[in-house]
């Protein structure tokens, strides 16, 4: 579509710095077009409160907030967590699975509101560019895209927050905090800054949303996590909602510190990059998943379920939620979560978690067999046959080798 026959916009719109500069960046240079700012409530709190007027006093003619919070957990981070995903041993993944219920909304008020182009403000050399274009195209490839980010002149933040000044645009930043931070209730990420110098230790002033070890009780916090099916559906006894629940687990989880995650990764763009994520309930839940899981499934299904998770994260990591493949895994996913269902209870103490009991319906573990005591259903004779038969392979070779092969 060519730029003088876009008429109106939908905008991924947060109120953080780079869609406030770019709803004023729209109309200068896309003549003048219709911007329709879209908000996503995910659970980012406070900072929602003046997005709607901030939206239409920088030039937008509407502005949607929607409240997606109870749709993202259940649709989106729940599939996640059964899938057992964690991207390259530690990220959770709370930015990479909020960019296609992000991406699905824009599209239905696009369709809605006859617009012409979806905007995003992530930048050329981030991830979440690839997210919403990827989910836009699988959900409407008729809509053009804009990405300021690949056109415009501005080249930094502070080339941004310049912009703004002189825009008279009021942002939430200033040269002197200057984090890339993305919010939602599933976590809080920084990036930028002096952590692109990865030997910089995070200041403690860079935690918004949890406590640090040193400040978490010094008395240790227990918490009983039930699950159905591979899902949480109470905290210490209590049935919550989806993202009541992650709420909960949050309070607790910022009381002792815990789900603080500081990694170098490496971006689908090819760079490595540098951030701390903020992630305590989503760290209770997988700590609880995963300890369930290892009474719950085979050992052939888990280890074959452990290869799923590293694709199934890469998949969400890299914006392919809206695909075959990962809707083909979920199937495989949701089969092996038919037993996962039972109680686990945590101990939680200055930033760490620890096993403090598992229990279900479905365990395969048995007393009766792994006990050191005298049993009745294992004879330990059993075993040289076994080993025997086992070891043959690995006997033969040491055979060849030593010339003794007949």
């Amino acid at each position: 579509m060519k730029k003088e026959d876009i008429k109106k916009v939908v905008l991924a719109y947060s109120g953080g710095l780079d869609t406030s500069v770019i709803i004023p960046w729209l109309k200068e240079h896309y003549n003048n077009c219709e911007v329709i700012a879209a908000c996503a409530d995910l659970g980012q709190g406070d900072e929602l409160e003046p997005v709607h007027d901030k939206a239409l006093k920088t030039g937008a003619s509407k502005c949607y907030i929607m409240d997606l919070k109870e749709e993202f957990i259940s649709d989106y981070v729940w599939p996640t967590v059964k899938a057992g995903a964690v991207y390259e041993k530690k990220y959770l993944l709370g930015t990479s699975f909020a960019r296609p219920l992000i991406a699905k909304k824009l599209v239905e008020i696009a369709e809605k509101e006859g617009a012409d182009a979806i905007a995003h403000g992530a930048t050329g050399k981030g991830n979440d560019q690839v997210r919403f274009e990827l989910s836009v195209k699988a959900l409407a490839p008729q809509l053009a895209i804009i990405a300021p980010w690949r056109e415009w002149e501005l080249r930094s933040r502070d080339q941004e927050i310049d912009y703004a000044a002189a825009h008279n645009i009021p942002i939430p930043v200033s040269h002197d905090h200057d984090y890339s931070m993305d919010r939602n209730m599933w976590h809080l990420s920084h990036e930028g800054s002096d952590l692109e110098d990865p030997w910089n230790a995070p200041k403690d002033e860079l935690f918004i949303v949890t406590n640090i070890p040193e400040k978490a009780p010094d008395k240790p916090e227990y918490v009983e996590l039930e699950y159905v099916e591979g899902v949480p559906v109470s905290v210490n006894g209590e049935k919550l909602s989806p993202a009541k629940l992650v709420e909960k687990l949050n309070e607790i989880g910022i009381r002792n510190a815990v789900g603080i995650t500081d990694m170098v990764e490496d971006r689908l763009v090819g760079m490595k990059s540098r951030g701390v994520y903020e992630n305590p309930a989503g760290a209770i839940i997988y700590y609880g998943h995963n300890d369930l899981e290892n009474l719950c499934l085979d050992r052939a299904t888990q280890s074959f379920k452990q290869q799923v998770s590293i694709r199934y994260s890469e998949m969400v990591y890299d914006g392919m939620w809206f695909s075959p493949l990962r809707e083909a895994l979920d199937a495989f996913v949701n089969e092996t979560q038919k037993t996962v269902t039972g109680t686990v209870r945590m101990k939680l103490y200055k930033g760490n978690i620890y096993s403090a009991g598992v229990k279900s319906p479905y365990s395969l573990y048995s007393q009766e067999y792994v006990t050191f005591g005298e049993d009745e259903v294992y004879n330990q004779a059993d075993a040289t046959g076994f080993i025997n038969l086992f070891g043959l392979p690995l006997k033969v070779r040491a055979l060849m080798k030593k010339g003794n092969l007949k």
